[in-house]
C-alpha cells in the first residue's frame, strides 16, 4: 500500500496553477519540486494550499490541493480562529496523510504539530530561513504567532534544516537536533553562453526589509553602463517599501523593475542573465541561487550560506554595496573567467541538488512512515 504524505504549503498553489493566486516565495517553489518528485516515486501526495477559488481536492501533477482558507475571508481579529484556524485544521484532516511536512515559521506550524499529536502522525518541519532558528527574529509579525511557531517547533518529530549555520543556531536557542537535506531545482538541458546572455545583472526576490532591495538600486546606479532587471513582489506588510523603491527605479534608466513575476515566468530569467545579484543579509538556503547555478549564472552575494559560495567557487561574496559594484565590473570584464564560474557553478548544481535530494528525504522520512 503506498504511504500517504502532505504537504503543507500555504502559498504554493500559484506555483501549480499560475492563472490563479499571485505572490509567492521559494519556499512554495520548493514545496512544489518535492512533491511531485515524491509522486514520481509512487507516493499518494497531497498538499494544503490557500484557498484562491480553486476546486477543493483539485488534482495537478498528480498531487491533491485541498484548500485550507481564502487569506481575506473572515473577520478581523476574529478570522485568527476562524476561517484561518479551522480551515487549516479541516484541510489536514482531509488530507489523512501518513507523515505531515511543513515548512516557513508560522502559525501553520503548530497547527500542523497540534493536528498530528491529536492523530499520532509523524510531523516533519524544513526549516526556511535562519531567522526561523532565532527568538524574536522570526519573520512572524504578533508575539502570539511567534510563541505558537516555537511550540509547533518543539513538536516535530523530524527538523529538516538547509545548513549547518541553521543546525547550530537550533541547538543553540532551542536545545533541538536537526538533520540536513539539500534542496531542488529543476535541471535545464543546457545553459547558454556569455554572448547569448543580454541582461548583465538579476535580482530576484521578496521586496522586504531583509532582503535589503535599497542595496540594488544603489548598485545600479553606480555601474550606468550595466543593465539590471528586478523581479519581485511587496510582501504583506512591505507595500509602502515597494512603492518607494519602484519610484526611485524609475530615475535609472539601466534598470527595469518588473515587480511580481510567477515562478514560470521568472525561471528563465537566470539564464539570460550574466549573473545573480542577492543583496539579503539573512536567507535559509535561496533557491535563487539553485536557479542561477542550473543555468550556468554565477552569484554575486552579501549571504553566503555554510561559506558554499566562497569554498566551492560559485560566484563572490561582498559586504558592502561599493565592493559589489567593483566586483561586478570586474567579473564582466572578464569573459575567460566568467566563462569558468559558469561551467563550475552548473556542474555543482547538477552532481549537488537533483535526485539525490529527493534521496536523502526519502531516507529521512522512511523510519517515521514505518514506526506509524
Amino acid at each position: 500500500m503506498k504511504k500517504r504524505l502532505c504537504f503543507v504549503g500555504l502559498e504554493a498553489y500559484p506555483v501549480f496553477n499560475p492563472e490563479k493566486g499571485g505572490h509567492h516565495g521559494g519556499e512554495g517553489v520548493q514545496q512544489a519540486l518535492l512533491a511531485r518528485a515524491f509522486v514520481r516515486r509512487g507516493y499518494e501526495v497531497h498538499m494544503v494550499v490557500l484557498d484562491h477559488g480553486q476546486p477543493d481536492g483539485e488534482v495537478i501533477d498528480g498531487i491533491r490541493l485541498w484548500k485550507a482558507f481564502s487569506p481575506q475571508a473572515g473577520i478581523s481579529v476574529l478570522r485568527f480562529v476562524h476561517p484561518r484556524a479551522t480551515g487549516l485544521l479541516a484541510a489536514l484532516a482531509r488530507a489523512d496523510a501518513d507523515l505531515y511536512y511543513q515548512s516557513c515559521a508560522g502559525v501553520a506550524t503548530a497547527l500542523t504539530a497540534w493536528h498530528c499529536r491529536r492523530h499520532r502522525r509523524p510531523f516533519v518541519y524544513r526549516v526556511a530561513s535562519d531567522t526561523d532558528c532565532i527568538p524574536g527574529r522570526q519573520l512572524i509579525r504578533y508575539w502570539r504567532d511567534r510563541k505558537l511557531y516555537e511550540w509547533g517547533l518543539r513538536q516535530a518529530d523530524l527538523i529538516v534544516a538547509q545548513s549547518c549555520q541553521q543546525q547550530a543556531l537550533l541547538r543553540r536557542h532551542y536545545g533541538l537536533d536537526s538533520e540536513m537535506a539539500g534542496m531542488l531545482v529543476e535541471e535545464l538541458e543546457r545553459s547558454t553562453g556569455l554572448e547569448a546572455r543580454h541582461l548583465d545583472v538579476l535580482w530576484v526576490n521578496n521586496i522586504r526589509p531583509v532582503k535589503c532591495p535599497q542595496r540594488v538600486l544603489e548598485i545600479a546606479a553606480g555601474l550606468p553602463d550595466l543593465s539590471f532587471r528586478v523581479i519581485g513582489g511587496a510582501c504583506p506588510g512591505s507595500e509602502k517599501l515597494y512603492a518607494d523603491l519602484q519610484r526611485q527605479a524609475q530615475t535609472l534608466s539601466n534598470l527595469e523593475w518588473s515587480g511580481f513575476l510567477p515562478y514560470h515566468q521568472s525561471r528563465g530569467m537566470f539564464a539570460r542573465a550574466k549573473l545573480l545579484l542577492s543583496t539579503s543579509d539573512s536567507e535559509g538556503f535561496p533557491n535563487t541561487y539553485l536557479q542561477a547555478w542550473m543555468a550556468g549564472t554565477p552569484v554575486v552575494a552579501f549571504f553566503d550560506p555554510d561559506g558554499i559560495i566562497e569554498r566551492e567557487g560559485l560566484g563572490v561574496v561582498v559586504s558592502s554595496v561599493p565592493q559589489a559594484v567593483e566586483v561586478i565590473r570586474d567579473l564582466l570584464s572578464q569573459p575567460e573567467r566568467w566563462q569558468r564560474l559558469s561551467r563550475k557553478v552548473r556542474a555543482y548544481a547538477l552532481a549537488h541538488h537533483g535526485p539525490g535530494v529527493v534521496d536523502r528525504y526519502e531516507a529521512l522520512f522512511r523510519p517515521l512512515l514505518e514506526r506509524n
